[in-house]
C-alpha cells in the first residue's frame, strides 16, 4: 500500500497491456492480443462531473496521450441516463455517484447480466454510508488498539423525530454537552454534511430530527481527511471546529450551525500549527485501518474523516466516512485515480490470460 499516493513513472518500465470488456469475451490469439483502449463508463451528477473530470485526468487518462511512458489508454465515456444502460457500452468499468433507488435497481439489474463490468462501488455497499446510524457500525466493532494507537468513535444517538424528546433521550443516554448535530441521510447535497453545535440541554429541542447527535471531542481545531483509492491512502489537513472549553460552555447558549467544514479552502498543510495537533495519523495504522475498512465496508473509493483528541499522542476518533468523496480536492489525485484504474485493467487483462 502507498500512502501520500506518489506515482512515479519508469523509463525503462515496459507498458501495461489492457483488454476492453467486449475482448474478455471473445478468443485471444494465443492469449496475447494487445488492445490499448479500457472503457469506463461513467454516471455522475452535473457537480460531480465538474469537480472530478478535471482536463488534467482527462488528457493523463486519454487513448490520444501519446507522452513518452504516460499514454493510459482510459477512455471515458458519459453514461446517459435516459437510454437503458445495456444499450449502450460495453464497458470494463462502471463509476458511478447517483443515489436514486432508480438507479441502483438499474446497475444491479445491469451488473447481474454482465458480471464480467467492475462496478465502482456496488450500491450495497455504498448504502452503508448513506445513513449515520451504520455508517461508523464497522468501526465500532474494530479493535485496532496497538502501539501505533487507538481508534474508536465519539458517542453518539440517533434521534428520528420529536425535537421535544430530544433533552430527556440525551440524559437517558448519557452523553455530555456540547453535542455535534449531524442530519441522518447523507444524500450527496451540501445540507447532508452541515452541522450543528448545541451548548446546552435547552437548545436540544431546536434542533431538527431526523439527526445523528456525537459527543464533541477537542481535537485542536485540525481534522485528518484520509482518502483511500484501492489500495493507496493520501492524508491530508484541514481545519475543524474550534476546541470548546468550560469558559465556552457556561458562556454560550443555544444551537450553532455551521456550513459544511474541512473543505479545500480550509487546508491546514501549510499552516503554522502546533507539531503535537499537525502531526499525521502513523503509516502503519492508516494501512491497518484502509485495509480493515475496505474489507468490511465492501469498498475501494471512498474517505475518512478522522481527528486525534486533544492532549492524546495516540488516540483518534473516526467522525464520519464517504463514498467517492471530492477526490479533486486532493493533491495529485489524477496520477493516483488513472493509476487505479491501470491496475484494475492489468488485473482484468491477467485474470482473462489465465481462464478465471
Amino acid at each position: 500500500m502507498r500512502l501520500h499516493g506518489e506515482v512515479s513513472f519508469d523509463e525503462d518500465e515496459e507498458e501495461v497491456v489492457m483488454v476492453p470488456a467486449a475482448a474478455l469475451s471473445s478468443p485471444l490469439n494465443g492469449g496475447a492480443v494487445p488492445v490499448t483502449k479500457f472503457v469506463v463508463g461513467y454516471a455522475l451528477t452535473k457537480k460531480k462531473v465538474k469537480s472530478f473530470l478535471q482536463p488534467k485526468l482527462l488528457l493523463l487518462a486519454s487513448p490520444e496521450d501519446f507522452c513518452e511512458n504516460r499514454k493510459k489508454g482510459i477512455s471515458l465515456v458519459a453514461i446517459d441516463d435516459t437510454r437503458p444502460l445495456a444499450e449502450q457500452g460495453p464497458f470494463d468499468i462502471i463509476l458511478h455517484k447517483i443515489t436514486s433507488k432508480e438507479w441502483q435497481q438499474v446497475l444491479e439489474d445491469y451488473h447481474e447480466e454482465h458480471p464480467e463490468v467492475t462496478v465502482l462501488d456496488p450500491p450495497n455497499a455504498i448504502n452503508h454510508l448513506n445513513n449515520r446510524q451504520s455508517m461508523l457500525a464497522e468501526v465500532s466493532d474494530l479493535n485496532l488498539s496497538s502501539f501505533y494507537g487507538e481508534v474508536c468513535t465519539p458517542r453518539q444517538l440517533v434521534i428520528m423525530r420529536d425535537p421535544s424528546s430530544i433533552p430527556t433521550a440525551v440524559a437517558m443516554a448519557g452523553l455530555t454537552l456540547p453535542l455535534v448535530a449531524k442530519p441522518l441521510v447523507v444524500d450527496g447535497t451540501s445540507k447532508s454534511h452541515e452541522l450543528s453545535l448545541a451548548y446546552d440541554e435547552a437548545s436540544l429541542s431546536m434542533l431538527d430530527p431526523p439527526l445523528v447527535l456525537q459527543e464533541f471531542v477537542n481535537h485542536g481545531g485540525i481534522l485528518f481527511k484520509v482518502y483511500i483509492i484501492g489500495e493507496t491512502i493520501q492524508v491530508v489537513r484541514r481545519f475543524s471546529l474550534p476546541d470548546v472549553n468550560t469558559f465556552d460552555l457556561l458562556n454560550n447558549v443555544g444551537v450553532y450551525r455551521f456550513p459544511r467544514v474541512s473543505c479545500a479552502a480550509a487546508s491546514a498543510d501549510h499552516a503554522d500549527l502546533d507539531p503535537h495537533i499537525s502531526e499525521l495519523p502513523p503509516r502503519p495504522l492508516l494501512e491497518k485501518l484502509g485495509k480493515e475498512l475496505r474489507g468490511r465496508l465492501g469498498l475501494r473509493l471512498f474517505n475518512i474523516d478522522m481527528i486525534r483528541e486533544l492532549g492524546t499522542k495516540d488516540r483518534y476518533y473516526i467522525i464520519d466516512i464517504n463514498y467517492f468523496p471530492g477526490f479533486g480536492k486532493m493533491p495529485g489525485y489524477e496520477h493516483i485515480f488513472t493509476d487505479f484504474l491501470l491496475n484494475l485493467a492489468q488485473s482484468k487483462y491477467k485474470k482473462c490470460l489465465s481462464g478465471g
